[in-house]
C-alpha cells in the first residue's frame, strides 16, 4: 500500500497498526517510496538468537595457545 506522506502525518497511529498486522505500507513524496512501514522481523522464533548458529561455528582446540613470538609480552 502506498501513502503519501501528507496523508501518512495525519494517520500514522492507524498506518502503524496496519504494518504491526503485517501490512507493508510505503510512504511516499512526489509519487516516490521514501520509507516503508513493517513490522520488526523475528529471528529464531521464540528461542531468539542465542543458539542460532550452534552447529555452524568450529573453534580450533588451540585457539587459545600463543606461539613463540608472544613470548617477550607474557613474561
Amino acid at each position: 500500500m502506498n501513502v503519501p506522506m501528507a496523508k501518512a502525518k495525519a494517520q500514522l497511529s492507524e498506518l502503524v497498526k496496519r504494518a504491526q498486522a503485517g501490512e507493508e505500507i510505503n510512504l511516499t513524496r512526489h509519487g516516490k517510496i521514501v520509507a516503508t512501514l513493517s513490522a520488526p522481523a523475528r529471528h529464531g522464533g521464540s528461542k531468539g538468537l542465542f543458539g542460532a548458529l550452534k552447529g555452524q561455528i568450529w573453534i580450533s582446540d588451540d585457539f587459545d595457545e600463543l606461539g613463540p613470538e608472544w613470548d617477550e609480552y607474557i613474561k
